[in-house]
């Protein structure tokens, strides 16, 4: 089920700029999510500290939006979803900009850490007004339009924010990322309506709705089939530099070709949703072990790898079905469900990382995240078998 549609009739012009104005906040907030991935090289010289270590500033982030979601969207509940919008971007333009002045590794990791925070209630309160908007049977694709931004924001941003790391400094990136979210007050403010009908909750009854078999079962497939992307896309950059053996220049080229697979799949996903619904995403995670599975085998060479890169990042096609059937199983805790979902995923950016650097330690290479990341698929398929099953009525 659908959050009641209690909004006013608007325009398909004015629809658009809705989405536009909350698919660039995606495209900035990805863009300061998946910054860090493209700039291992350059913070771990400018700060003195290995690539693994700023892995864990790639943990921080993530970890803050596991802890932030959560408790800003309880907090949150009583606001009107347009001013609580409006709080969380100032929020995360004000991290961003401490980030891009962090005097050393430890009070980066701690800004990274508080950036965080405001992530996924911004995701899961912008999902939350376009489904309100639009028929029940078009929701996956109007999810899909929101999340563009962060799909954008591999593709461009993300790209764009290591080439100005490798070029002047990667300050700038983040600096950038601060821009972006004070451009996305500005849209909020002028073109997203506070709609005075909203209805609204106590933050103690989303707390009691929230705890249901099937929310919990939805983040945890979240959380572990999405964990492969992370643990190969954070480590992409030093796997071309040693692995693949490549220029520098390719680094943003591989980034973008990621990014190219994460837009594809971000339309892909709203389109099976709306086709298939929920077993859209046991379908998905079946695909994302396939692609893991075989990217090790092509890391030695550029013109097998980028292919590869390409078809990993379309795994990002599970993100528009899982976010919309939180928002159906978590009756009573919308705002907190869908919050949730980026918590989820971001619990796999934590555990990704980790064990592609636990792996790469080990002495495993740098190919062996691939194999790392089609582990933690199948512990997400496994989960899906157990809502699947929850779902049809045998558990």
């Amino acid at each position: 089920m659908s959050e009641p549609n209690t909004q006013p009739t608007l325009s398909k012009g004015a629809m658009w700029m809705i989405e536009i104005a909350l698919a660039i906040g995606g495209f900035g907030i990805g863009t300061g999510e998946f910054a860090t991935m493209g700039l291992m090289p350059p913070i771990a010289e400018g700060l003195g500290v290995s690539e693994p270590q700023v892995g864990h500033v790639i943990s921080a982030y993530a970890f803050g939006v596991v802890v932030g979601a959560p408790l800003l969207a309880v907090f949150g509940a009583r606001l009107f979803h347009r001013n609580l919008l409006l709080l969380l971007m100032g929020f995360y333009a004000i991290a961003n900009i401490a980030s891009a002045l962090a005097p050393n590794y430890e009070t980066l990791l701690a800004f990274r850490f508080i950036a965080g925070l405001p992530h996924g209630t911004y995701f899961g309160v912008a999902a939350l007004v376009v489904a309100s908007l639009v028929p029940p049977s078009q929701r996956g694709k109007a999810v899909s339009r929101v999340m563009v931004g962060l799909t954008l924001a591999v593709l461009i941003g993300n790209p764009l924010a290591t080439w100005l790391g490798q070029s002047v400094s990667w300050r700038y990136a983040f600096a950038l990322v601060g821009v972006l979210s004070v451009l996305t007050v500005v849209l909020i403010y002028l073109f997203v309506p506070l709609n005075h009908n909203q209805l609204r909750n106590n933050p103690l009854n989303e707390l009691k709705a929230f705890n249901r078999p099937e929310v919990w079962l939805a983040l945890m497939i979240g959380a572990t089939g999405f964990a492969g992307v992370f643990c190969v896309f954070s480590y992409l950059a030093p796997t071309l530099l040693n692995v693949t053996q490549v220029d520098k220049n390719w680094v943003p080229i591989a980034m973008a070709t990621f990014g190219l697979g994460g837009f594809s799949g971000n339309f892909l996903g709203g389109w099976l949703f709306d086709k298939f619904q929920f077993k859209a995403v046991g379908g998905l995670l079946l695909w994302s072990i396939a692609v893991l599975m075989v990217y090790p085998l092509t890391t030695a060479s550029l013109w097998s790898l980028l292919p590869a890169v390409f078809f990993v990042g379309t795994i990002a096609a599970i993100s528009p079905p899982l976010q919309t059937h939180l928002m159906d199983v978590a009756v009573g805790a919308r705002t907190l469900g869908a919050a949730s979902h980026h918590a989820a995923f971001n619990t796999a950016n934590a555990i990704g990382p980790l064990l592609g650097g636990m792996a790469i330690s080990a002495g495993l290479g740098w190919s062996a995240t691939g194999y790392v990341g089609a582990g933690t698929a199948v512990l997400g398929l496994m989960f899906f078998g157990l809502a699947w099953k929850r779902e049809q009525g045998n558990l």
